[in-house]
């Protein structure tokens, strides 16, 4: 099969679409023949040498896919070949074969073609896993997301709108929060404009964010923990803005808050099998219904991967990108 190898470290030009070994599906995994694949920060930093895949994981970058299953292994029920599916990786999305955990496949949702259901695992994984089974999100409450106009965020907020969440987001221009708008959000905040905390502050009586979903990292620590209501809940789901700040232990007892910081890409295979089955039952109706979907900015050839990265890097995108075989 062809991939997208990384020779050695740097820039989107580091991509090379390549001849490689074909891979097999072994005990309790499935063949997926790729439709598409999606382009997440992960991947940005995987070339650039700072994110090595986990112990045991294809060494091509993607960590997501959709296609139809070409072979099933050992020990795996519930699937058969030719199924369209779409699925969480730990690697191997940009490629033209991939070997799939069983319980990290997702059938291609009603209402969604094969090549935009590429879209959707990493995005909905990431957000129900912390939003909801972790921070507890419930109806009424104020969720604050950061990058609203990621492909994280425009998932965010359609699964706070749809539990009957207020959202509030952040959002470099007038352009991105217009979109932010359109999908759901409450409260726009121009971060290049705006201080989020005041402006949020504003917004809710002073009350603040019940639950925040933070990409930034060290950067917006101590300002989330401003930004947080009583008994609130800070999710940190990326370091963008870096890994080390203080956090001020007092102003946490005060308001009563939990802050976490998760990554999903090296769970073991049980967890992700169980956040995979959680959206399974509870994101799939939504997008079934339509009352949710995925957000794609442009669609690559995968043997344009690097001009697709460039995108991503400059950060000029709503939504996702996505790349196809």
């Amino acid at each position: 099969m062809h991939a997208i190898k990384i020779e050695q470290p740097g820039g989107p030009e580091a991509l090379v679409w390549a001849e490689v070994p074909d891979p097999v599906a072994g005990q309790g995994e499935v063949l997926v023949e790729v439709a598409a694949s999606a382009v997440n920060r992960a991947d940005v930093l995987q070339r650039q040498g700072f994110y090595d895949p986990p112990p045991g994981a294809s060494p091509y970058p993607g960590l997501e896919c959709s296609g139809r299953i070409v072979a099933i292994g050992e020990g795996v029920s519930g699937w058969s070949v030719g199924d369209e599916v779409c699925a969480l990786l730990a690697g191997g999305g940009y490629a033209e074969l991939v070997a799939v955990p069983a319980g990290q496949l997702l059938p291609v949702p009603a209402g969604v073609d094969l090549v935009t259901a590429a879209a959707l695992p990493e995005v909905v994984t990431t957000v129900w896993s912390n939003v909801f089974m972790v921070a507890g999100l419930r109806p009424g409450e104020t969720l604050l997301v950061h990058g609203g106009s990621s492909g994280i965020g425009t998932m965010a907020i359609q699964l706070g709108k749809a539990v009957g969440a207020r959202v509030a987001v952040t959002a470099g221009g007038k352009e991105k929060l217009a979109r932010c708008a359109e999908l759901g959000a409450d409260i726009l905040i121009d971060y290049r404009e705006q201080d989020f905390v005041e402006a949020l502050r504003a917004a809710t009586d002073g009350a603040g964010a019940d639950v925040i979903l933070d990409i930034v990292g060290a950067k917006y620590l101590a300002r989330n923990l401003d930004a947080l209501a009583v008994n609130g809940r800070l999710a940190v789901i990326g370091l963008q803005g870096g890994v080390k700040a203080e956090l001020n232990l007092g102003a946490m007892m005060a308001k009563r808050a939990a802050v976490t910081a998760t990554s999903l890409r090296s769970r073991p295979l049980e967890e992700k099998a169980a956040i995979v089955a959680a959206v399974r039952e509870h994101v799939w109706p939504l997008v079934s219904t339509g009352r949710v979907r995925p957000v794609v900015h442009a669609v690559y050839p995968m043997t344009e991967a690097a001009e697709a990265h460039r995108v991503m890097e400059s950060s000029a995108h709503v939504g996702k990108l996505l790349l196809t075989v």
